[in-house]
């Protein structure tokens, strides 16, 4: 049977899970760092785990010719000059997570929570109306089963979702979608904006210092998806000119986010480290299971990532 390597921080969770759902003993060796799955490496073909970890040891891995990433975001595998195996992705999982990122902060926004509370800290009373998210349009960048998850979320707010994608198709639960090539309609018809896009050459920017001030005035952006999305200069000159409501990011260019970033100082800015959605074992692991079972039995896997779409 074919034998499997594990590399996450989360390693011995991640053996443990797959032991409890497995009804076939998979032979595998899980470690918690690249160094230690490398040299424990003789001929395994299956790696699974941190696509970042994995990464830096696949070269030295001849033998591998699958590799199951515990990660929505395969980048640093797209990145890397090997492409000689399968690569399978993760789907249908970080709905929830994302969408209950996305609303806690838009809710935090249009409920003026913050301020609130730093009114309270200083002991003054004030009644300023709340803002809502009824009947307003969430532009939701991005129509898969994470920005589809957020789209339904949007609907139980009785807003209304306009997606954005490469073809513009529609898709089940959005009231609209638009094509890319049609972004200055979708960024002027959208009340707040969230982005859940793959690191394309596609995706590159597509909110820059000509784009963000198509948002209507105090909008608010929410990040889950990938950095490259957004121009971070022009990100912060539409929330210190206040032309943006606030933004909230999960995803940066380098990370964790330089001290001297100016990001941090940004107004109204909300940043977090990569935690919108996180790999959980028991997640995560039902994939590979399944996965691994279509493996040796030389069945189409599922998710499998295209290297030159770059998801």
């Amino acid at each position: 049977m074919s034998r499997c390597l594990i590399v996450t921080n989360l390693a011995d969770e991640f053996a443990g899970e797959i032991e409890r759902l497995s009804d076939t003993s998979i032979p595998l060796k899980a470690f918690a760092t690249a160094e230690s799955a490398l040299a424990a490496y003789t001929d395994e073909t299956v790696l699974f785990g941190n696509p970042q970890l994995i990464a830096e040891i696949l070269p030295s891995m001849p033998t591998v010719n699958w590799v199951q990433s515990s990660w929505a975001g395969v980048t640093p595998l797209i990145e890397a000059e090997r492409r000689d195996y399968v690569l399978t992705g993760v789907k249908d999982v970080f709905g929830p997570q994302m969408s209950e990122y996305t609303f806690g902060y838009l809710l935090a926004h249009e409920l003026r929570i913050l301020a609130r509370h730093e009114r309270q800290t200083a002991r003054v009373w004030h009644r300023e109306h709340s803002g809502v998210l009824a009947g307003k349009t969430l532009g939701i960048m991005g129509t898969g089963s994470i920005g589809s998850h957020i789209a339904a979320t949007a609907r139980a707010f009785d807003m209304k979702s306009l997606g954005l994608s490469r073809s513009g198709e529609a898709v089940a639960g959005f009231d609209d979608v638009l094509p890319v090539d049609r972004l200055d309609e979708f960024l002027s018809r959208s009340d707040h904006l969230v982005a859940t896009l793959p690191a394309t050459p596609g995706t590159d920017k597509l909110l820059n210092a000509d784009t963000l001030p198509l948002l209507p005035a105090g909008a608010y952006f929410v990040n889950v998806g990938r950095s490259n999305v957004v121009d971070d200069n022009a990100l912060i000159t539409s929330l210190r000119n206040a032309h943006l409501g606030g933004a909230a990011l999960d995803v940066f260019d380098v990370e964790p986010v330089p001290d001297d970033s100016p990001l941090w100082s940004a107004p109204n800015l909300s940043i977090t480290a990569h935690i919108a959605a996180i790999s959980h074992p028991m997640l995560i692991v039902p994939i590979f299971v399944e996965n691994y079972r279509r493996y040796i039995s030389d069945q189409p896997l599922k998710y499998v990532v295209d290297f030159s779409a770059g998801y």
